[in-house]
């Protein structure tokens, strides 16, 4: 009885927000043209209903897309329209003038975000970790994460981080979930597969799920697509990998399921380990297991301002480098997006690790 409660309060509350964002924009459009009350008021609130409009059918792509990008308006109206009100309440002859600039405001977000959501950057970052017994001195790791390929996020930019991965000839890549968003649909329809196919390097292209493949409720379809896509998913296991170091996948804290990380601790202890975590929730147990190398994403370093401030607030790490002990823990902002194609405060990137085995004491 609670939940149907709260279900029926966030509705209420959403078509309030709806209906006075909309009561804002029908205001200032109308004092430059007369505006049809109900031809608005229908388009409106499809707009403000899209997202859940595309949820009937995936051939609803247009409304997939109107509602990504309505999250935008969603995200900062709260801040922008109260502020509208109460400048128009104390300047009304200036009506026009205070919509222009918010509007303005949109569409600066719209801009730069885009550029910063379809422009990725890489960053480097070099560790040292104990060689113990590897065969190999040194190793170049691309790590990914939260590409949420679909329809915005979509075969271009999987292109560009294939192409520009690839140009780096790593020896291992590393996918550290949310591949898709949600479902797989898209990545079939669209032969992305063809282009994941590409991405290539010396030991191996790697992935573990996200939260997001679970809210898709289509794994074993994702993990037969990756696997064709010479994509190796990992799925609470632990792998050797070129005789140099353990590799474990950890399944998303969204199964509850999921195995404890000291289940899936190596036989042997003789080589480095690393460890794919989608979300990096708790850094204290891989620490305590004895982890090398840790990576994750998840939080998109919040994607847009100012969510950041709630993200580290969440997270121990929520973006960056950190040591921890003897623990090296990477968590990265995403290549892609979730919702609105933009980013404001966020980059999308990649990060290119470069390892340096070497024997304790050197």
């Amino acid at each position: 009885m609670k939940k149907i409660g709260a279900i029926v309060l966030a509705i209420v509350v959403y078509t309030a927000i709806v209906f006075y964002f909309g009561w804002c924009v029908f205001t200032w459009l109308d004092v430059f043209l007369p505006v049809n009350k109900v031809f608005f008021s229908i388009v409106w609130t499809l707009v403000g209903y899209a997202l859940f409009i595309a949820r009937i059918d995936h051939r609803l792509r247009l409304f997939h897309i109107v509602g990504s990008y309505w999250m935008i308006i969603m995200q900062y109206g709260i801040i922008l329209f109260p502020i509208a009100t109460i400048c128009t309440w104390i300047f009304p002859s200036q009506l026009a003038v205070i919509g222009a600039i918010v509007c303005l405001l949109f569409i600066i977000s719209i801009t730069v975000g885009s550029y910063n959501a379809y422009t990725p950057v890489i960053r480097e970052l070099t560790i040292r970790l104990p060689k113990k017994d590897a065969k190999l001195d040194e190793l170049k790791v691309v790590v990914a994460s939260d590409f949420h390929l679909g329809l915005l996020s979509n075969k271009a930019h999987l292109q560009r981080f294939v192409k520009k991965s690839n140009e780096q000839q790593p020896d291992v890549v590393l996918l550290v979930g949310d591949l898709v968003d949600d479902d797989p649909i898209w990545f079939v329809k669209k032969g992305m597969s063809q282009v994941m196919k590409q991405l290539t390097s010396t030991y191996g292209n790697y992935g573990v799920l996200g939260n997001h493949e679970y809210y898709g409720k289509k794994i074993p379809l994702l993990v037969e697509e990756m696997e064709a896509s010479n994509v190796q998913m990992l799925l609470d296991e632990t792998i050797l990998v070129a005789d140099s170091f353990y590799l474990t996948g950890r399944e998303d804290l969204t199964n509850k399921g999921r195995k404890q990380l000291s289940e899936l601790v190596p036989l042997k202890r003789d080589l480095p380990w690393f460890v794919m975590d989608h979300t990096p929730s708790n850094l204290f147990i891989p620490e305590k297991e004895g982890v090398d190398f840790h990576v994750s994403g998840h939080t998109h370093r919040g994607q847009m301002w100012p969510n950041h401030l709630f993200t580290r607030k969440l997270f121990e790490l929520d973006y960056g480098y950190m040591q921890k002990g003897s623990l090296h823990a990477l968590v990265s902002s995403g290549f892609g997006f979730w919702g609105p194609p933009i980013r404001l405060g966020s980059q999308s990137e990649f990060w290119i690790v470069n390892i340096k085995l070497e024997d304790v004491g050197v």
